[in-house]
């Protein structure tokens, strides 16, 4: 478990959505400095406003390498000390067959989830190294292992997410640092509504069908993603590194 007293520095990115917050708020349950980062300056004051002055937020693009490193200054200044968590959650969703998404569709999404990811890693790269216990978590997906016809584009990105987790633990591990990738399925998130009114499907009915779908016959809350990103972040994980950490209420097991 991490102790209140370690006092954390927890930098999250995609801070403003619905796993956001949790991950905010799951750490924050620990006494974690915690610093969010979001595209949104809107969802950020909304975050701000939910979790309590003590939050630090930045309106930031992950996929530019001078915000990225900002973010790293602000977060170390906050903190008062170096990241010693980095959750990579900025993502955007893509439904749609390929050869209907167009050239800047394609970019956006493997911009923001895949090159997104990579700066901001890189940026904190020098700070995880003097932080404690240091660990670093890319928000990955079920589509990190398994394909799905219509969703190419998202799952080339969340691929793309597994293999950046697993390379960079054998390249981080020397300096002490942890990388995994979290990987839930569906979550009910606007993340999630915006994919299906995309596809054209009642957040209602896609739902109900990813519900019956799972093995489990529940949908993963953004609880369960935080509840799982608190201990690989732990102590309890210290040997945990280079996995990709399904949450996915069985879905990745086999057919069913």
């Amino acid at each position: 478990m991490v102790e209140d007293s370690d006092r954390r520095s927890v930098v999250i990115t995609g801070g403003a959505g619905g796993i956001g917050r949790a991950l905010a708020r799951r750490f924050l349950a620990a006494r974690a400095s915690v610093f969010l980062a979001d595209c949104s300056e809107g969802a950020l004051d909304s975050a701000a406003a939910e979790l309590g002055h003590a939050v630090g937020v930045m309106r930031c693009d992950v996929s530019s390498e001078s915000d990225c490193m900002r973010l790293v200054q602000l977060a170390e200044a906050h903190a008062g000390r170096p990241i010693d968590v980095l959750v990579t959650n900025a993502g955007v969703p893509f439904a749609g067959a390929l050869r209907e998404a167009s050239a800047a569709e394609i970019s956006r999404v493997i911009t923001v989830n895949v090159v997104g990811t990579i700066l901001s890693a890189r940026a904190a790269i020098d700070s995880l190294s003097r932080g404690t216990d240091p660990c670093l978590l890319l928000m990955g997906s079920l589509q990190s292992i398994t394909g799905r016809a219509g969703r190419s584009v998202y799952t080339a990105s969340k691929h793309a997410v597994a293999g950046l987790a697993r390379s960079l633990a054998l390249e981080l591990g020397p300096l002490g640092i942890r990388v995994n990738a979290l990987a839930p399925t569906v979550l009910d998130t606007p993340f999630l509504h915006e994919a299906y009114a995309r596809a054209g499907v009642s957040v209602e009915a896609g739902l109900r069908d990813a519900a019956r779908a799972l093995p489990l016959g529940r949908i993963p809350t953004v609880d369960d993603v935080a509840e799982t990103a608190f201990f690989l972040a732990s102590r309890a994980a210290a040997a945990i590194t280079g996995q990709v950490v399904m949450i996915d209420g069985g879905a990745s097991a086999g057919k069913f």
